[in-house]
């Protein structure tokens, strides 16, 4: 059940956002249901975990692995994950070439999406370093009274001022990328954050640097 409310309220926060851009108003912390979708075909779950033309990578493009995170900017899972054992995983793994890193938005409240929007803002060349500053000042922000204010107070660093997070939050291709991002999320069974898939195999939660290590050997192995 548990599972089942956070998907509901991403969808929401993502449905809040896309209302207040498409209508030019400022959304309210909650926003219209979303319309159910016509039924389509079954998604291709295989295409989908492989790197995108819309995906940022970290990492050799050409590394046998592809690690594909599925997170939410206000999970504290995430923040630990993203903090405490992606760094060895980048030392260990990413930066000797034996391992890429897509990281795929996957909001769970409107800060969330929010937050997202403005990684994405951040540019191709300071997302990844824009994610981790996000993650590691979550205690700080998420908990402020109006946190995107606060963390807009940190992305100055990044070449962010007012004006730029403005219009950031007002774009609606911003909102479309991080509804894909979601909705991509949704297709392959993502139902709590974070979600990993290495090379197409689902790992449900944060995992420690050893079971990573472990799946990433098995995969080299073979």
């Amino acid at each position: 059940m548990r599972n089942i409310l956070i998907v509901a309220g991403g969808l929401v926060a993502v449905a809040a956002i896309a209302f207040g851009v498409y209508s030019g108003t400022r959304p309210a912390s909650s926003g219209p249901e979303p319309t159910p979708a016509a039924a389509t075909a079954a998604p291709d779950k295989a295409a989908i975990l492989t790197v995108q033309p819309t995906d940022h990578v970290e990492g050799d493009a050409k590394a046998p692995i592809t690690l594909i995170e599925y997170a939410s900017f206000t999970c504290p899972h995430c923040a630990r994950f993203n903090t405490v054992e992606l760094p060895e995983i980048k030392k260990k793994w990413i930066d000797t070439g034996k391992v890429k890193l897509v990281y795929r938005d996957f909001p769970l409240d409107e800060t969330a999406a929010r937050a997202a929007m403005l990684a994405q803002c951040a540019g191709d060349d300071k997302y990844y370093a824009v994610i981790d500053m996000i993650f590691r000042g979550q205690g700080n922000w998420a908990t402020a009274s109006d946190p995107i204010a606060e963390l807009s107070k940190s992305l100055r660093i990044a070449g962010m001022g007012e004006s730029e997070v403005k219009a950031c939050l007002a774009d609606s291709k911003r909102v479309d990328a991080v509804t894909a991002s979601y909705r991509s999320g949704e297709q392959v069974g993502v139902d709590s954050t974070p979600t990993l898939f290495i090379n197409g195999e689902q790992y449900k939660g944060a995992r420690s640097i050893e079971e990573l290590d472990a799946a990433f050997n098995k995969i080299l192995k073979k």
